[in-house]
């Protein structure tokens, strides 16, 4: 609590871990998938900026590869990033 009176917090917010549904057959025929290799440093959000220009886009990739967030991401463990993007973020209206 002193920490939060120095810092000028009044409250803390905590978000639940997303379900994401999983991707369709159907979704997944439409989308090209690059393989790219974890490793130490990565984020979901470093990655969506890489690939798609915001990093703000990170839960197309915590959908796409069904790990909600990046803590569940291991060194090594292939994930893959859909494209095209206007095609995934189509499945979700956006």
């Amino acid at each position: 609590e002193e920490q939060f009176k120095k810092r000028g917090v009044k409250n803390v917010v905590q978000y639940t871990t997303p379900k994401f549904r999983p991707i369709t057959d159907a979704q997944r025929s439409q989308l090209v998938r690059q393989k790219y290799v974890w490793k130490m440093g990565d984020s979901y959000q470093k990655l969506a900026d890489a690939y798609y220009g915001d990093a703000t886009l990170w839960w197309v990739l915590a959908w796409y590869n069904q790990k909600p967030t990046d803590a569940l991401v291991k060194i090594g463990d292939t994930i893959r990033v859909p494209q095209p993007l206007e095609t995934v973020l189509g499945f979700f209206g956006v």
